[in-house]
């Protein structure tokens, strides 16, 4: 049987795609510890793993992901430790503050990060970043991956835009324009898609792909690029300079990571 071409191909799963009931989107924020020393980074992982992370499992959210950067990014970015927590409405989000202050559990198991002194802060910078999923993936996904937590490589990428209209202009390309759906045919294992509601590199996206191995990844990004949708989507004048800026971050997950 003779291959559709690229062009049609990428019509007929946009029409399935957008032929599906729409699915209301979570939100998700991601939590950025800027680590200084290694006292504090297992302040934070035995805050995160012995408190903060059972205590959102009590709540009802039973994804949460920590990652932090693969050594050779810790030259560029430092040590960071990331948290990304998913949220079925910004209700969920707000109340979340309310809730672990009646957890006594939480409280208990999370004492020397909560009652930290300020000579012994548990980190030298949290940054919180707020986003709403895309409407073409309205739902995290957990990838599934035989390989070690310390081979994956779970790829975090952020693309800001010179002004609001253009960072939209972008997020169309992932949706209308079919970005999301070149990832998926090229199993980049997507874990979320958002645009970034509240943080400090706005207006911008963020999206996580996960991938077996290092080799794994270059590979993948290699078939991408050199894929006919790509050339033929990233050509269209309406996307052209539509992202200013980019900030990538190759991670591993902790080993108490949900993800």
């Amino acid at each position: 049987m003779k291959a559709l071409p690229p062009r049609l191909l990428t019509a007929i799963l946009l029409l399935l795609c957008h032929a599906a009931p729409a699915q209301k989107g979570e939100f998700y924020e991601i939590k950025v510890y800027t680590i200084s020393s290694a006292e504090q980074e297992n302040m934070v992982d035995e805050y995160l793993e012995k408190a903060y992370l059972p205590a959102l499992h009590r709540a009802g959210i039973k994804t949460v992901g920590v990652f932090k950067p693969i050594a050779a990014d810790t030259v560029n970015f430092g040590k960071k430790v990331f948290v990304l927590t998913p949220f079925k409405s910004l209700d969920q989000f707000v109340s979340l503050p309310g809730i672990l202050q009646k957890d006594q559990h939480y409280i208990t198991a999370g004492k020397t990060y909560i009652d930290a002194a300020y000579t012994n802060p548990p980190f030298a910078r949290l940054e919180s970043i707020v986003l709403k999923a895309f409407k073409d993936m309205p739902l995290m996904e957990v990838p599934k991956f035989s390989t070690s937590a310390r081979e994956r490589i779970y790829e975090l990428r952020s693309y800001e835009g010179h002004t609001e209209k253009i960072s939209k202009n972008k997020i169309h390309m992932f949706n209308e324009g079919g970005e999301i759906i070149l990832f998926k045919k090229l199993e980049f294992n997507a874990v979320f898609y958002g645009e970034v509601l509240a943080g400090s590199h706005m207006p911008n996206l963020m999206y996580m792909t996960t991938f077996a191995d290092r080799a794994s990844r270059d590979a993948h990004w290699k078939s991408f690029v050199n894929a006919p949708e790509w050339k033929t989507m990233s050509s269209l004048p309406e996307y052209q300079h539509n992202m200013l800026r980019m900030d990538i971050y190759l991670l591993h997950p902790a080993s108490y990571s949900d993800i």
